[in-house]
């Protein structure tokens, strides 16, 4: 039932009107009568009705100020007017305030009922419009959030977008933007459902504060923010989501950070994050990655890397442990350093994990092959550095048990080539791997120090200071000069003497002096 409020200075019109209307059958209620304008006003303010049947010519106020009045403050108020002949003259002021019903007095009850009618069927109407227009708003309160996050996905993903697309939804979404924006771009660490991508975009929109928009693309959560903060405040606010998203769903997260430029280049900057993620593979899994972490290359740059396979085979090939982990652990190092393309980088691994399968027990070489497939796999340098660590311990250890017996026959030749070339002034460790033994220096001296706890250098000069002493004891009246040709020192006996009183704390000649000089 709509209200009416009827209002005439002659109080017969009022109760004529208010008993001769059937108001309920057009869909109205009298909820009350006022003698004139300014008390139809307050009554107004009052019981607000929707309708209002008055009277023209009134003291105090006339019909035609209280439409006014009424328009200024409720402005939704339908007004009826009464009048009586000649006074047409108000309709038209009355119709610049809405009125559209004026009736000529002395009316009647068919007349008002027709005009309440007409007026109840146009709220009727108002109000059919405003719900659905409300229901308009709502349902679009309910997709604003979807259109937003669609929106923010084709605006970095869609080569056609523009500034002139970017303009249009800035007035839908109503954003005043005044300061560069930067792109958040959070990849999770695990197996991922959208109920977690979910937690990471609504955690990021409460922390962060300056969200514009955001959304998921695949196993991504891409957040869209105004660059109004401090950098450290940023990165604080940054580690704040990973760190509550983990303590909930035990679950890490890597997160890229764009610089800072226009809206309308948030293309580019969604590809500058997807870029940096990819250094994941370098920096490891969690944590954040700005443009400097990657070392701000450009397109196709490559950074400087040597590449030599034997550095890692050749102590795995020995046996040495710590060696082959040492040496693996720097070639992960390079590779990191460099920052290679990702593809060349496990080109060069592959590579160096073929070279590592030919050592392996032939037996073995069907799960070397299938660990392979499993190395391409791997989205870290750090998961691939684990599994290579596994071969390498693995290897060496198979090395060193089936070196074991041919070292120590090796290590046996050198030490009877170094008892029979004592006299050589030439003899060194190149000389007796490669023209005696036909080996590498660098392993040989390795395998030396290994068994003898010597390096082969000190172990000749021991050796030969233990021959002096033996000389000495055999022949008392020998010359150094003759000891130092005979020992390798060649024409220089003052040194044979320095190396002597080095090893021996005297010089030789004190030393044959001594009551007992029978022993090194």
């Amino acid at each position: 039932m709509y209200k009416v409020l009827l209002v005439d200075d002659e109080k017969i019109i009022l109760d004529g009107i208010s008993q001769m209307i059937d108001w309920s059958s057009i869909g109205t209620e009298l909820i009350g009568t006022a003698p004139n304008g300014l008390e139809a006003y307050e009554r107004i303010n009052e019981l607000m009705p929707d309708v209002v049947v008055s009277d023209i010519r009134m003291p105090g106020m006339d019909g035609l100020e209280l439409v006014a009045a009424v328009h200024a403050s409720h402005p939704n108020v339908r007004f009826v007017l009464l009048s009586g002949f000649g006074e047409f003259d108000y309709a038209s002021r009355a119709m610049q305030y809405g009125v559209k019903h004026y009736l000529l007095k002395p009316t009647n009850e068919k007349k008002i009922a027709e005009a309440l009618t007409e007026i109840v069927e146009e709220l009727n109407l108002d109000e059919t419009r405003e719900r659905f227009v409300l229901n308009m708003k709502q349902g679009l309160l309910k997709v604003m959030p979807h259109v937003k996050e669609q929106v923010l996905k084709e605006f970095v993903t869609n080569k056609t977008y523009g500034s002139r697309d970017w303009e249009y939804y800035r007035e839908l979404f109503r954003f005043e933007i005044e300061r560069p924006v930067r792109l958040l771009l959070f990849q999770l660490e695990g197996s991922v459902e959208f109920e977690h991508l979910f937690a990471v975009k609504n955690i990021a929109e409460d922390l962060l504060g300056n969200t514009l928009l955001s959304t998921t693309i695949g196993d991504h959560v891409l957040v869209l923010v105004e660059d109004t903060l401090e950098l450290s405040e940023l990165y604080r606010r940054i580690h704040e989501i990973r760190d509550t998203f983990q303590h909930y769903y035990k679950m890490d997260a890597t997160i890229a950070l764009s610089e800072p430029d226009r809206i309308t280049r948030a293309r580019s900057l969604y590809q500058e994050t997807l870029q940096s993620l990819k250094y994941r593979f370098y920096l490891g899994e969690g944590g954040l990655i700005t443009r400097k972490d990657t070392g701000a290359r450009s397109p196709g740059s490559m950074g400087h890397f040597d590449f030599e396979e034997e550095k890692l085979t050749m102590p795995v090939q020995s046996g040495l442990r710590e060696e082959a982990e040492q040496a693996l652990s720097d070639l992960m190092e390079a590779l990191k350093r460099a920052k290679l393309d990702i593809n060349v980088t496990k080109t060069y691994v592959i590579q160096q994990y073929v070279s590592l399968l030919r050592l392996g027990d032939p037996q073995l070489i069907d799960r070397y092959y299938r660990k392979m497939s499993e190395l391409v796999e791997l989205n870290t340098l750090q998961a691939i550095q684990e599994l290579l660590e596994e071969t390498v311990r693995e290897l060496a250890q198979y090395h060193y048990e089936r070196n074991v017996v041919k070292h120590t026959s090796i290590v046996r030749k050198v030490i009877d080539i170094v008892d029979g070339q004592l006299s050589n002034s030439e003899l060194s460790l190149n000389l007796v791997a490669s023209e005696m033994l036909y080996m590498n220096a660098d392993y040989l001296g390795k395998l030396f120090k290994k068994e003898t706890g010597e390096k082969f250098s000190n172990y000749v000069v021991k050796a030969r200071i233990k021959k002096a002493t033996e000389l000495m004891a055999k022949d008392p009246d020998i010359k150094i000069f003759e000891m130092a040709e005979l020992l390798g020192f060649g024409d220089n006996p003052q040194y044979f003497s320095q190396v002597f009183k080095k090893q021996m704390g005297c010089t030789p000649s004190e030393y044959m002096k001594l009551p007992d000089n029978s022993g090194f």
